[in-house]
């Protein structure tokens, strides 16, 4: 079954949106309270496997030798959908917490280990660092979207070097990137870039999270960039004459041009809106000008329009998505700009990106090459989207939640029970292949509220942890049997057509089956599907599938987690299944092979007509359940013509009947999850055994995912159209 591994409080520190002085005050704290210290060894607590898998595995020991025992380990970092920060629960194995995540897209991830909501370390095996968050590492994850953000081949690189100047306020400095060839001395000088940091948003940030040496290295190397200097700027002040300053120190210390046109300014966040301003309010300092995910828009002049369209080359907007706060912002923005007849070019809405610097790191690839030479393309990026007005979701406490947008963007939303609460997070699979993350809400009002997303269409399923403790959103009229604090909902779009519901009057019927158990003894129930125009009185009986649950699942879990009823009603209607009766038992048994042959089977056949030839019949089960069908393969070989097991094992290989199975059993059909599946081990070590044996099976690779309902439903969809075809 899927279940939740622990998982621990956001800590995370420097936070953006933070004043500059509470984030040192609490970087500071936190590196006096909890400053890495060597690890008692040098095995790496995190792997990356060539397919993108991140594999944790951090010491116990380790842990309770620093912050004394716990309970809970997550990693915390930007592994949440948009790239938000998210939380990744790590499960005791023995002395090591462990984990697997992934398949990871490419790119530049940051992260850090907390134990029990509040203590926070540093991974100390890994020597990344990022300046202005001591406790975060950092690892990068190869291919080809990411080619711009590794390392430049040797030798091919620019130089970053420290400038320091006096203010009236005292020393500041800048970090400046060079290209390669720069000397000190000849005959032409360079343009120059300024790239502004927000609030919040360290010099530094740009280097360690943004990659923009290594951007700025890439594409000099492939001559996608005019020659330039660039000066990242830790300065947020919105001062005329701090800007000033720093342009002089860079004129008086490279060699560099210093007339208006080759000069041009961009920043993040309040740094985006620093830049318009400085090149907006007073034209004719900047050609070129860019904003990445500025906050407010300065205010725009119609009278001067003129006077900035003569100056500015280039005013280019970026933002994110409905994630990114600059969303909205840009909007308005836009919009100033058309009433005062500024000119401007939109990247469009990056639809995979939100506040942060996966975005920034795009927008950065695309501004710079259109710097101080003849840009051709003036449109969005591939796969942008217009931006046609602001996003809001409805008002606190006025529908059921979530409340989900048509392209994928869910807001979750508790009520006012928690308005006392210090940490509230929504689990759910939102991460990659289905797996199970941590998303924190923030407080609005007597709320928590935050939108996730874009998530692809799917069926998703969540619940609320408030201060460690975990909820139901009683605000969500489903329900889940098994898991009461479990709540769901269905993104729809092509991609999960087969898990949406059909026209009403045209599926397929659910019924439940009572029948009494001479294993338990007592009564017990079944739900059982019949097909469209199920006849019981045809001459031909109806093949049966006796499809089973999971460990601490029960009857009741394929129909409302499995989505058994929708799969099994599209394959149907689409022509695609055989017409056929599927039997969902109780598994829950001392005694399964007793339970299935004594009990649901007959029941089955005397409610039903459903035949008995084993041809006919077929027996398939996820994790537990797919052990059960193993476990009948082996005692009653031949009973079952098609046996099929999902994210199971088979088990050894003594005591089996090989000749009975491979000729009773029409197909054996295997599936498993990838490496983040637990069961993936132990599986593979199966196939061993089989191959051994030399008994038949189909086994077509993994299904992407983990040991969780996004698995095993692709695995129905894949089994039930190849029964009772052969």
């Amino acid at each position: 079954m899927a279940t939740e591994p622990y998982h621990g409080r956001l800590r995370r520190l420097g936070v953006r949106r933070l004043s500059a002085a509470f984030t040192a005050g609490v970087i500071a704290v936190a590196a006096i309270l909890l400053a890495p210290q060597p690890a008692a060894a040098d095995t790496p607590w995190l792997t990356v496997s060539q397919d993108r898998y991140a594999s944790f595995s951090v010491p116990a020991a380790y842990i309770q030798e620093q912050v004394g025992p716990v309970s809970q380990v997550v990693v915390e970092g930007n592994f949440g959908p948009s790239a938000t920060w998210a939380e990744f629960g790590l499960t005791r194995r023995g002395d090591v917490w462990s984990g697997v995540l992934g398949s990871l897209n490419p790119g530049l991830y940051h992260y850090q280990v907390t134990a029990d909501d509040t203590k926070s370390l540093k991974d100390p095996t890994n020597s990344t660092s990022v300046a202005s968050s001591p406790l975060w590492s950092t690892f990068f994850v190869a291919g080809d979207s990411a080619r711009w953000l590794a390392d430049a081949p040797p030798g091919a690189g620019g130089t970053v070097q420290t400038l320091t100047y006096p203010t009236r306020s005292g020393q500041r400095s800048a970090l400046v990137w060079t290209p390669p060839g720069y000397a000190t001395k000849g005959p032409h000088g360079y343009p120059v870039l300024y790239l502004r940091s927000g609030d919040g948003v360290a010099a530094t940030d740009w280097l360690d999270l943004g990659r923009a040496k290594q951007i700025l290295d890439n594409l000099s190397a492939e001559g996608a960039m005019k020659p330039m200097v660039v000066v990242i700027s830790d300065d947020t002040g919105s001062d005329d004459k701090q800007l000033k300053g720093l342009r002089k120190a860079v004129a008086d210390n490279y060699r560099v041009l210093r007339d208006p046109a080759h000069q041009a300014i961009a920043g993040v966040s309040d740094g985006g809106t620093q830049a318009l301003t400085a090149a907006l309010a007073t034209p004719g300092q900047f050609a070129y000008a860019g904003w990445f995910s500025g906050h407010s828009a300065p205010v725009v002049d119609r009278k001067d329009a003129r006077a900035i369209n003569g100056s500015v080359k280039l005013l280019r907007l970026y933002t994110g998505n409905v994630t990114d706060p600059a969303h909205n912002a840009t909007y308005r923005l836009m919009k100033a700009l058309d009433r005062a007849d500024v000119r401007f070019e939109f990247d469009g809405v990056n639809p995979d990106g939100g506040a942060n610097w996966n975005t920034w790191q795009e927008n950065l690839v695309d501004f710079v090459p259109r710097l101080f030479r003849h840009a051709s393309d003036h449109g969005p990026s591939p796969g942008h989207r217009q931006l046609t007005g602001e996003f809001a979701p409805p008002p606190a406490g006025s529908t059921p939640t979530p409340f989900v947008t048509e392209d994928g963007f869910v807001t979750f939303e508790t009520t006012t029970d928690f308005k006392d609460a210090q940490h509230v997070t929504v689990w759910a699979n939102v991460a990659p292949g289905g797996s199970w993350l941590r998303v924190p809400l923030t407080r609005d009002g007597d709320r928590w509220r935050a939108t996730v997303g874009p998530l692809k269409p799917w069926f998703y399923y969540y619940r609320l942890i408030v201060d460690r403790v975990p909820f139901k959103d009683v605000s969500n009229p489903t329900k889940v049997t098994t898991e009461p604090m479990w709540s769901t909902f269905f993104i729809p779009g092509e991609g999960a057509r087969l898990l949406s519901d059909v026209p009403a009057g045209q599926g397929g019927k659910v019924e439940s089956m009572t029948y009494s158990s001479t294993v338990a003894g007592q009564d017990r129930t079944a739900l059982v599907w019949t097909p469209p125009g199920y006849d019981p009185g045809r001459a031909q009986p109806y093949p049966v599938l006796y499809l089973q649950h999971g460990s601490g699942q029960s009857y009741t879990d394929w129909v409302e987690m499995g989505r058994a009823k929708q799969i099994l009603d599209h394959q149907f209607l689409d022509g695609d299944l055989t017409p056929m009766v599927v039997v969902m038992g109780n598994g829950n048994s001392s005694n399964f092979n007793r339970e299935l042959r004594e009990n649901i089977v007959p029941t089955a056949r005397a409610r039903y007509h459903i035949s008995s030839d084993p041809s006919q019949q077929a027996l398939a089960g996820l994790s537990m359940g797919g052990g059960q069908a193993f476990g009948v393969l082996r005692a009653y070989p031949g009973e079952f013509g098609y046996v099929a097991a999902f994210s199971a094992g088979f088990g050894s290989g003594t005591g089996v009947d090989v000749a009975a199975i491979n000729n009773g059993t029409r197909m054996l059909r295997l599936y498993v999850g990838d490496q983040t599946d637990f069961v993936y081990p132990s599986f593979m070590a199966s196939l061993t055994t089989l191959n051994t044996l030399g008994i038949r099976y189909e086994f077509d690779g993994v299904t992407p995912g983990p040991h969780g309902w996004d698995v095993w439903q692709k695995n129905l969809i894949d089994l039930a159209p190849r029964l009772f075809k052969r």
